[in-house]
């Protein structure tokens, strides 16, 4: 299985977010998984493809050509592709995964999450859609999303095709609702 991991370049975040993704790339390689993501080799998107190569994964990169400078992107990736820009990069990302995680991030996560996120409410794919709620990071969001529901603005139903997890290990047991 493909599965996109999104999540924050910074490297300027909590300890306990790096080290989740790193295990995260663990979980993913371990379980004979490939990871797709930005090809960052920073922040989350770094420390979970280092967890992947530290299990011997394998790691499909995409990123938009203005990203390709020393430092930016991950060197080691199995496969690495370019696009012209972020809008390719993000169909490419959608198309070439069987399901997404979306790990600690900022306004590009964001993005990300809510696009992919509206396209599986709007059944325009039936891939997963994860957060992998660290420490309560995205606490905040859950609560947003709950109120969309309790002020009707969006269905039960559809806050249901989200699903949540605090830690890496947990994603075994969704993994096996796939099979």
């Amino acid at each position: 299985m493909h599965i996109c991991v999104y999540g924050a370049s910074s490297d300027t975040i909590k300890t306990a977010y790096l080290d989740s993704a790193y295990r995260l790339g663990q979980q993913i390689a371990k379980a004979g998984h490939t990871m797709v993501f930005g090809a960052g080799c920073t922040g989350v998107m770094g420390a979970s493809a280092r967890g992947v190569q530290a299990e011997g994964g394998k790691l499909i990169g995409i990123a938009p050509t203005f990203f390709h400078t020393p430092g930016i992107l991950e060197e080691n990736c199995t496969e690495l592709i370019l696009t012209e820009t972020m809008r390719e990069r993000k169909d490419l990302l959608e198309q070439k995964s069987d399901m997404f995680i979306v790990a600690p991030g900022g306004i590009g996560t964001m993005d990300e999450f809510f696009e992919i996120f509206t396209l599986r409410t709007l059944n325009r794919h039936q891939k997963p859609v994860v957060l992998l709620n660290t420490e309560g990071c995205w606490d905040a969001l859950i609560r947003l999303l709950d109120d969309f529901v309790a002020g009707g603005l969006m269905s039960g139903e559809c806050r249901n095709l989200l699903q949540v997890i605090r830690e890496p290990e947990e994603l075994a047991e969704i993994w096996k609702t796939m099979e």
